[in-house]
């Protein structure tokens, strides 16, 4: 009996040993970080407008986290490729990225993927919207989103559009505005929006649906029809959004800076304080209004959590009714 107790006593001891141990080498680990730079992963190609705003984003997180940021780009799977990337990587803090909103909210309802959106990111913050929207060629006899599917009408499956992936949000969202107009339109995948640009200003397909490059169309390369957009954007007011032509469907997309679960508080706590300065840098907010034409919109890292579980329910619903679920 004295054994066992003596025995109980030691256990207790050397649990005590290991969890202080632990703990003092959690608290040193959140001390030293950053100690070396920072991948940060986007499921998109370079150059696509998401890559532009993470790449400029993580150049003024460097001024906080006093390491270097690199860009590493793992397009492919509507977004999904790369949100796993995220998901499965070691919860250091060393390997974050932009969790991509179709990656989020309509992919995991449609196949299977290595992630759960509400039991396998760290959410740290929102810096912004995306816009997107469906846009044709500059010369294209569409000169509204009606025309458009006017023709669509009366010429089943011949309107070709480019899309980041078949199953993404963007994909979606252009299947359930063909189902409720009761036309044939023909999705083409692409990795990214430069992708099917390229192949827009060529003459391959008849629109793109997703994120643009300002560039092409304030240069007069291509024309904007609609915006995914649940209110109304200043810089484009001529520009109908989703609800105005009758589809109500929500559009959720964000940029935003995601890790796996796991990243230690502390650690978690100085990403979302460099980030957060980050994205109110009078610069970053200046080009992205000016340069990128993108939404400035900020959450922090609970807001995002609590975001994030919302809106994938609501997807989770919108789907099962549209049917789209596996």
């Amino acid at each position: 009996m004295k054994q066992s107790k003596n025995t109980s006593f030691l256990l207790c001891f050397v649990l005590i040993f290991l969890f202080a141990t632990w703990g003092y080498g959690q608290d040193e680990e959140v001390a030293k970080f950053p100690n070396r730079p920072i991948n940060f992963i986007v499921p998109l190609p370079a150059g696509d407008a998401a890559d532009l705003v993470q790449r400029m984003l993580g150049k003024h997180a460097e001024k906080y986290l006093g390491q270097p940021v690199v860009i590493v780009n793992k397009p492919g799977g509507g977004l999904s490729i790369g949100t796993a990337a995220i998901a499965t990587a070691k919860p250091d803090g060393y390997t974050i990225g932009f969790a991509g909103s179709s990656a989020l909210f309509v992919v995991p309802h449609t196949e299977k993927v290595p992630y759960h959106p509400l039991t396998d990111f760290t959410y740290i913050v929102q810096v912004g919207a995306i816009i997107n929207g469906v846009v044709v060629k500059a010369d294209s006899p569409f000169t509204s989103f009606k025309d458009l599917i006017a023709f669509a009408r009366q010429n089943p499956k011949k309107v070709t559009y480019g899309v980041t992936g078949i199953g993404s949000m963007q994909n979606i969202i252009m299947e359930q505005i063909a189902r409720k107009e009761k036309v044939q339109l023909t999705p083409i995948p692409f990795k990214g929006t430069a992708e099917w640009q390229v192949a827009l200003l060529g003459g391959h397909i008849f629109a793109g649906a997703g994120t643009f490059n300002y560039s092409t169309l304030e240069s007069g390369q291509i024309r904007l029809l609609l915006l995914y957009l649940e209110e109304k954007s200043a810089d484009y007011p001529g520009v109908p959004i989703l609800k105005e032509l009758g589809y109500d469907i929500p559009c959720p997309l964000i940029f935003n800076v995601s890790g796996p679960k796991g990243i230690p508080d502390g650690i978690a706590k100085k990403l979302e304080d460099a980030y957060s300065k980050a994205a109110r840098e009078p610069e970053f907010v200046r080009k992205m209004k000016e340069e990128l034409h993108q939404t400035v919109s900020y959450r922090n890292s609970k807001e995002l959590t609590e975001y994030v579980a919302h809106t994938y329910r609501a997807w989770e619903t919108y789907l099962k009714e549209a049917g789209l679920t596996k």
